[in-house]
């Protein structure tokens, strides 16, 4: 029929898109071809530039035309530095002097052999920084996009950083959840010192118009310690301000409890990541008269480098050739003979750590143990906070019981209020969320096993065995937290014990 447009069949739109794919791979070939053609022959020109710009706004993932890019930059740049760097000497050399009606004598000013060099190269930026913004329109998650931006403001001295952040706030509602943009507005905010008070009021603003930001709430995570800093270090940040966040994130969470966002940052709220920053700190020692144990509660490469003191008020001694006693470096040896006297009290010096050695009563060596801290110790305040959200997570899990993030999240607080007490309790959740969460039942295994292992080492000082014999307990059998352990003489398994009874 007249006037209408013929609807092609599956078969001939099938060829039509194979045609135009052929198309496309040989105009495609045959640029790359003659790109890297002239590349090789060192023809770093204008033309080469123009080439690469028609594949790249077609597909801004092609690494090697990025770099053959910048090549071509470079030049151009070298050669407009180097013109401007003649411009004085040209102009003294071109200069003359005229005499005027006064009799006065007159320099004339010399004409620069390269007029308006600053201009041309802020041109050359802005040429680049509009293809990667054309770029980024394409595929606002090009990695080589942001990185030939970065690169571009990084070449130019007079760079707008207050226009790059314009340029973030675009993307940012193009997509509010690209990390890419986000890592930019990171580079970008410390190169504009943008306050960090203000950056934190826009993650506000985003999280606010979304909850399920996982990229805001990283951010949030960055500039909090920063802005209100944890004196002991044991917590990502003040106490009034963590009591705060507690508040702000539990509402988000709630909002939508499926989505893992908030989860995830109330699980950084509650955990040790300000504890793992701090450097490696002896957990258990101990020292014979010919050789030295010393187990960390963090891998430290550096150790061997350190200065490490055995000390009496009559001697001092300084233990030598250390060399780590398993892979992960957290257990470390020392072979030497090392002279100890009965009945004189002895102190561990490395860094700034002074330890309080004991005698063991088997051999009379020298040791030293402190359990790994499972949580850190908290204010009324912020207890009653984490009191309540654990209530409010309890209430939840009446209503939706499988809600795993909810399961994962109470038992953490459990923890993070008494880990001695709310032990079992904690546990029974890890051992639910293995048949909610089939997929990560490895992961929750481990936990419990870490856990476990924990909770056995904190309460092992009050056992009557302690620091002879220690029980493995029950279902522990990944070597977690062994280094802890070289202070006992004997360590049985939990079948070794189910056995000997």
């Amino acid at each position: 029929m007249h006037g209408r447009v013929k609807v092609r069949t599956t078969e001939e739109e099938r060829e039509r898109k194979k045609k135009e794919q052929a198309l496309k791979v040989r105009a495609y070939r045959a640029a790359m071809t003659k790109i890297l053609k002239k590349r090789s022959a060192g023809e770093l020109d204008d033309e080469l530039l123009l080439l690469t710009v028609q594949i790249l706004l077609r597909n801004p993932d092609i690494s090697t035309l990025w770099n053959i890019r910048r090549e071509c930059v470079q030049v151009k740049l070298e050669q407009l530095i180097k013109a401007k760097e003649a411009e004085p000497a040209a102009a003294d050399a071109t200069a003359t002097v005229t005499v005027t009606e006064e009799g006065e004598e007159k320099a004339d000013e010399g004409k620069p052999t390269t007029p308006q060099v600053e201009q041309l190269l802020q041109a050359v930026y802005t040429t680049e920084l509009d293809l990667t913004e054309q770029c980024l329109m394409v595929n606002p998650k090009s990695y080589n996009g942001w990185h030939h931006r970065c690169w571009t403001l990084e070449q130019n001295p007079q760079a707008d950083w207050q226009r790059e952040l314009q340029l973030c706030n675009k993307y940012l509602k193009y997509d509010e959840r690209n990390f890419h943009t986000w890592d930019y507005r990171r580079y970008v905010s410390a190169k504009a010192a943008v306050p960090a008070e203000q950056e934190l009021d826009f993650c506000t603003d985003k999280i606010k118009v979304n909850f399920s930001n996982y990229s805001s709430w990283h951010h949030r995570s960055l500039l909090l310690p920063e802005i209100y800093p944890n004196e002991q270090r044991d917590r990502p940040m003040a106490e009034h301000k963590l009591k705060e966040e507690l508040e702000m994130v539990l509402t988000a969470a709630f909002t939508d409890p499926n989505d893992s966002s908030a989860w995830f940052y109330q699980r950084w709220l509650l955990g040790s990541g300000a504890q793992q920053q701090q450097p490696a700190s002896v957990a258990a020692f101990r020292c014979c008269h010919h050789q030295a144990k010393l187990a960390l509660n963090k891998p430290s490469p550096e150790l061997a480098k350190l200065q490490i003191l055995l000390v009496s008020e009559q001697h001092t001694e300084e233990l030598m050739f250390w060399g780590p006693a398993n892979p992960d470096k957290t257990l470390w040896q020392c072979n030497q003979d090392i002279e100890m006297k009965p009945n004189v009290q002895y102190v561990l010096q490395i860094r700034e750590q002074r330890l309080q050695l004991s005698t063991h009563p088997t051999d009379q060596s020298l040791y030293y143990f402190v359990p790994p801290a499972a949580v850190s110790s908290c204010s009324k305040e912020l207890l009653a906070e984490l009191q309540t959200q654990l209530q409010s997570c309890l209430d939840l899990l009446e209503y939706e019981p499988d809600s795993k993030w909810t399961l994962l999240t109470s038992a953490l607080l459990m923890r993070a209020i008494d880990a001695d007490a709310n032990h079992e309790r904690s546990l029974t959740h890890l051992s639910k969320l293995q048949q909610v969460d089939a997929l990560r039942e490895g992961y929750y295994k481990d936990l419990a096993r870490r856990w476990t292992m924990e909770h056995a080492l904190a309460n092992w000082p009050q056992s009557a065995e302690f620091p002879k014999h220690f029980a493995m307990p029950k279902d522990v059998n990944a070597p977690t937290y062994m280094q802890y352990l070289i202070i006992a003489d004997d360590v049985s398994t939990a079948a070794a014990a189910a056995a000997a009874n």
